[in-house]
């Protein structure tokens, strides 16, 4: 093979003569150059194109696993990198600089207060096996008011839970209180939940003459509330009988009797009355519980209720001093016969 000189690139060089030009040779070190020039121009349109399509991209909502790119002169979705939605709060070593991808576990207080709100009593009981230090777990949030786990499963009516509660000793030795002062029994019984109130009672029923910060106890909280059925268990349960009971009045004077007047409810009215209930009772801004009925049927049945109390009373005062005198008075039957 005949070799000639060359003097391409300022050398010396010596080229084989094989039927190519000798500019084909350096072909590759100029397809390079060309390579890195379109990747620079490449580079140079894809920042002119986010300045250009920053706000439409930022309005369209794209999977997390995609982000879209002008290619070719066509709108396209081309993989990306996926984010951690969690950071791992372990100071173990980190890759290229990388904070970790292991997810973090959620606090086992918040995972037993989403199991409650969930209504899910195994789940619930499983939690607390695992961590008996949150068997109170009281709410520290703005507007949480320190309620503990059986407090907020009262108030959302879950029988099941408060008994998984109470049997792992929630309530001793004394009931828990929020920053109200109150019971969970108070709490259910103003929500209107007779089961978890049935609970409560049969439980513990020197809870019910428990006052909170307002001077209030579960009686006065169920008649507010308009909740007869509860009213009467409470009645029931309550120790030293109801008539005391419902003489109680808070610290503005009203007893549970303003309290169902208020509400409007014909049932409650009655359960009060016949348990005792005083109806001349003022409080301290001298108003009587017929003063604040809801509605004019609520009143004009509360003093055809208190009518018929005077009347009964007045018919036992006379057998009374019948008796005492030492002959009967004869009452006429007022039934028709035939």
């Amino acid at each position: 093979m005949e070799k000639t000189p060359s003097r391409l690139h300022g050398g010396n060089r010596t080229v084989a003569h094989t039927g190519v030009h000798p500019a084909a040779l350096f072909q590759p070190l100029r397809d390079r150059g060309c390579s890195r020039l379109r990747a620079r121009e490449g580079q140079q349109h894809h920042t002119w194109l986010g300045q250009r399509q920053r706000h439409r991209l930022s309005q369209t909502r794209l999977p997390s696993s995609s982000t879209r790119v002008l290619f070719d002169g066509q709108d396209r979705l081309a993989p990306c990198k996926p984010v951690a939605r969690h950071v791992s709060s372990s100071t173990g070593p980190c890759i290229a600089g990388r904070p970790s991808l292991t997810p973090r576990r959620i606090d086992p207080s918040i995972r037993v207060r989403r199991a409650i709100h969930a209504g899910d009593a195994l789940l619930v009981q499983r939690i607390l096996k695992s961590n008996p230090s949150i068997l109170h777990n009281p709410d520290t949030s703005l507007m949480g008011l320190s309620n503990s786990n059986l407090h907020l499963a009262a108030s959302l009516g879950h029988r099941d839970i408060c008994e998984v509660l109470l049997r792992a000793g929630h309530e001793e030795p004394c009931p828990a209180l929020n920053d109200n002062h109150q019971t969970a029994l108070m709490l259910a019984a103003g929500a209107g939940h007779t089961d978890v109130v049935h609970l409560l009672c049969e439980s513990d029923p020197d809870s019910i003459l428990r006052r909170d910060v307002r001077g209030r106890d579960a009686i006065m909280e169920a008649s507010m509330g308009g909740h007869d059925t509860i009213l009467q268990l409470l009645l029931t349960y309550v120790p030293g009988g109801p008539f005391e009971a419902v003489q109680r009045a808070d610290k503005e004077g009203n007893t549970a009797l303003h309290f169902a007047s208020s509400n409007g409810n014909l049932l409650g009215l009655r359960t009060l009355l016949a348990a005792g209930a005083d109806v001349e009772r003022r409080n301290i801004w001298n108003w009587t519980p017929a003063a604040y009925s809801a509605t004019v049927q609520a009143e004009v049945y509360l003093k055809g209720l208190v009518s018929e109390v005077e009347r009964r009373h007045q018919l036992k005062k006379e057998a009374e001093v019948s008796k005492k005198a030492g002959f009967v008075r004869v009452v006429p039957d007022d039934s028709d016969d035939d």
